[in-house]
């Protein structure tokens, strides 16, 4: 799957190549004076003024007024350290008001370079100073949605549609864009002209309303696995309706009763049938059986060696051969859920590479597409792509909104997560992504979380 830079500064703006493992690598490290000053400043108790001289020999201070620097731009990125080509950091979002730390002239910059979080620097000429307050280290840049949808999402219909950068221009001008149908795009505002509804995508282009349908929400989500479980015990339905069985004096009997897909059933025991294993799931009276075929069940493994199990340090292992996913704390496991891996063969491009990896980057959205794999069968091309988390080159965990085929292979090669579980992830893994930013790289202090697919 092709990743372009989508709402949160996509890989196309972030490091590739060589450049992008030097990034993994790079120790970001924060000047000790500004951690000691961190919560007072971001709390808003400290004026810049107040701040030490942290500039060199010549440079004026900030203005005794100064509280922060609001950013002017979407996805503005921030970078590691002052100077000439620094590293990425990340990017923020336009109009968050920064706290400022430090203030210093370097490369690359022709004002002052403002340090605004752990080491996070962005230049003067993006932001705007400011005498309101930063924003509280508290606030998440997205409020959870109930659905794990952070926008309004729309798949374009059968005949396609066309795109405007002015709304004005609509159906009247040469369109800007073409839009091919099944693509998605995120919806940020609608507008009325001309007795038709227009939608404005989050990249900019206005798009009749007509042409497209509304993506359905999706209640499925993963399940919390109660402390001190030796076994996580739990199962979900994969077929539409899966039978129930009874057991018989000669074996098992089919029931008039069966279960839905994404049911989630307790597994008690295993008992082999005349067509195969079957799994019990209810006890006494109204003891039910239910095929293996029909379930996906997680199980408990070890940690990788690159676990701080000791610690207690967080890591999540997708297993391909039950298409699920569990996350851990330690040798704990907290959570469990299905997923979606790439239908490719083992080794080729559209498969899930099996290994132990670190989350290298985390992006609120980034848009997804095969535009350039000129030997595609067919062209697709998803806007804003929820809760991306890198870790192996382009492929990663993200949520899925456009199938529900979770439980089963389906992918291009990235692990597809249903929106709840996706969102739920995001916020749980390292790095965190500080308020108001929209994508965050991991440093020597706080590294990417493990991630284990076997």
């Amino acid at each position: 799957m092709t990743k372009r830079g989508g709402a949160a500064a996509g890989p196309s703006e972030l490091p590739r190549g060589a450049a992008l493992r030097r990034a993994r690598r790079g120790a970001l490290r924060a000047g000790a004076a500004a951690v000691a000053l961190g919560a007072a400043i971001w709390g808003g108790a400290v004026l810049a003024s107040q701040l030490p001289p942290w500039v060199a020999e010549g440079d004026a201070p900030l203005p005794a007024w100064v509280r922060s620097a609001r950013v002017l731009k979407r996805d503005q990125p921030l970078f590691e350290a002052p100077g000439d080509n620094p590293r990425r950091r990340g990017s923020v979002d336009r109009n968050v008001q920064l706290p400022i730390f430090a203030a210093r002239r370097g490369g690359g910059c022709l004002g002052r370079w403002l340090e605004v979080g752990a080491a996070a620097w962005v230049c003067d000429d993006a932001v705007e100073l400011s005498a309101a307050g930063p924003i509280s280290p508290l606030v998440r840049t997205w409020r959870e949605m109930p659905d794990g949808l952070p926008y309004r999402y729309y798949f374009v219909g059968p005949d396609g549609s066309f795109g405007y950068r002015r709304a004005e221009a609509a159906d009247i001008d040469a369109p800007d864009a073409q839009l091919e149908p099944g693509f998605a795009v995120a919806i940020v505002e609608e507008r009325a002209l001309g007795g038709s509804r227009y939608g404005r995508t989050n990249s900019g282009f206005w798009v009749p309303m007509r042409d497209l349908g509304p993506v359905r929400a999706f209640a499925f989500h993963g399940e919390t696995v109660p402390p001190g479980a030796a076994e996580i015990g739990i199962a979900w339905v994969v077929s539409e309706r899966a039978p129930l069985f009874t057991r018989t004096a000669a074996g098992f009997a089919r029931t008039d009763e069966s279960k839905a897909r994404f049911e989630v059933v307790s597994t008690l025991e295993e008992a082999q049938g005349a067509s195969g294993k079957l799994a019990r799931i209810a006890d006494g009276d109204a003891a039910a059986w239910i095929s293996l075929r029909d379930l996906r069940r997680p199980s408990v493994a070890p940690p990788p060696p690159e676990v701080d199990v000791e610690a207690g340090e967080r890591w999540i292992d997708v297993e391909r051969s039950t298409q699920t996913l569990v996350a851990y704390e330690g040798r704990r496991p907290v959570f469990a859920t299905l997923v979606s891996t790439g239908k490719g063969a083992p080794g080729s491009s559209r498969a899930t590479p099996a290994g132990t990896f670190r989350i290298w980057a985390k992006l609120l959205t980034s848009d997804m597409d095969n535009l350039e794999d000129e030997g595609a069968d067919r062209y697709y091309r998803m806007e804003d792509v929820p809760y991306v988390q890198y870790f192996s080159k382009g492929v990663g965990l993200h949520g899925a909104f456009w199938h529900r085929s979770f439980g089963q292979v389906r992918s291009h090669g990235c692990v597809n997560l249903a929106p709840l579980d996706a969102q739920r992830l995001f916020w749980w893994t390292s790095p965190r992504l500080p308020a108001g930013w929209t994508a965050v790289l991991p440093t020597a202090h706080e590294p990417g979380t493990v991630v284990r697919v076997r």
